[in-house]
């Protein structure tokens, strides 16, 4: 009867030395290894890499993950299966579904087709999507039809990340408060970003960890009255006269890059242009990258409001800096009770 006790500690001790065992995920956020059986993947690739990685403009068009295919009964698996991201593609028999399988709770249904999620399958702070095919029915379609739901999964848990790693210094309120009392409009910032302003021109900056690597910038400025509709070319002219008079380098617009759409902003109207600045030919510091250029209409002050969101990052990928500049956009207000959280 005195041996219970310690066969349980015996137990817990395996099972606390077995997690411990585990070392944590690696690879970037937005990189995913996706296996299946190898005999299936030269009819599932085009497809499965076209779902599960769209492009996205940014500088240029750019894929929204980096996804790779790695064999599970190949010498690499053993490292690609610590990816913190890694999508599983097979029926119940498979080694490595049925790995991730057992790892799920017991009040988990497992039914085939389907699309299951389990969490530190082979290391910590990894995130394992499987696609469960029914092996009585030819696995393709079944992977097509489930691929869209996978991608939304991904999706949803990058722009999440995205969030968190934004705001890891905080979010700057007390700047919001500020600039609605200074200036009539709000933004919610990190507090990493710097701010000073000028006239009727406001510019907040993140340049860490160095200029040199990585910049994101806003400016906010306005008209009024509010002026007749500006086209896509009086937007750009405005962008490249605020750079020269204001930037430390001015910004020409690629003219053939420009992607227009309009946005309700709650009760504001958005213009919204996006597009390539590069530094004009012959600048002592040659660059490049992409922009978010708003106008927004606010009645209540009888003002267009023009703000220019921008982003240099050279060699890196751009899409989730992207969706940096588009939350702070949206985070917009003008007068008290302006706009509303949604942009659609």
């Amino acid at each position: 009867m005195k041996k219970a006790p310690v066969v349980l500690l015996l137990v817990l001790f395996s099972l606390f030395n077995t997690a411990c065992e585990k070392g944590m995920a690696h690879g970037d956020p937005n990189a995913v290894i996706v296996t299946s059986p190898p005999e299936w993947w030269p009819e599932l690739r085009d497809s499965v890499f076209a779902i599960l990685s769209p492009d996205v403009f940014t500088l240029r068009d750019e894929r929204t993950f980096r996804v790779w295919w790695d064999d599970p009964t190949g010498p690499d698996w053993g490292v690609k299966r610590m990816f913190r991201e890694v999508v599983l593609i097979g029926d119940k028999e498979d080694f490595w579904v049925d790995q991730a399988l057992a790892t799920l709770h017991d009040t988990v249904t497992v039914r085939a087709p389907g699309v299951f999620q389990a969490e530190n399958v082979w290391a910590r702070n990894q995130k394992v999507t499987l696609i469960l095919v029914d092996p009585q029915e030819p696995a393709p379609p079944q992977v097509f039809s489930m691929a869209e739901e996978v991608h939304a999964i991904l999706d949803q848990r990058f722009r999440e990340g995205a969030m968190r790693r934004m705001f890891v210094s905080g979010r700057n309120t007390a700047l919001a408060d500020t600039l609605q009392k200074m200036a009539g409009f709000s933004m919610i910032l990190p507090e990493v970003y710097r701010w000073g302003w000028e006239d009727s021109l406001y510019v907040f900056r993140n340049d860490n960890p160095s200029p040199a690597e990585l910049i994101r910038q806003f400016a906010v400025t306005w008209k009024t009255p509010i002026p007749e509709p500006m086209s896509a070319e009086a937007l750009a002219d405005w962008k490249e006269a605020l750079s020269e008079e204001h930037y430390s380098y001015p910004q020409a617009v690629d003219r053939e890059s420009l992607h227009t759409r309009r946005l309700a902003l709650g009760d504001m109207e958005v213009f919204e242009m996006r597009g390539a600045w590069v530094n004009p030919p012959g600048s002592p510091w040659p660059a490049a990258g992409p922009f978010i250029l708003w106008a927004v209409t606010c009645p209540p002050q009888d003002r267009l409001y023009l703000i220019d969101a921008w982003l240099y990052a050279p060699g890196k990928d751009k899409w989730e800096y992207i969706l940096q500049l588009e939350t702070i956009l949206q985070s917009f207000r003008c007068a008290h009770g302006e706009g509303d959280p949604a942009v659609g």
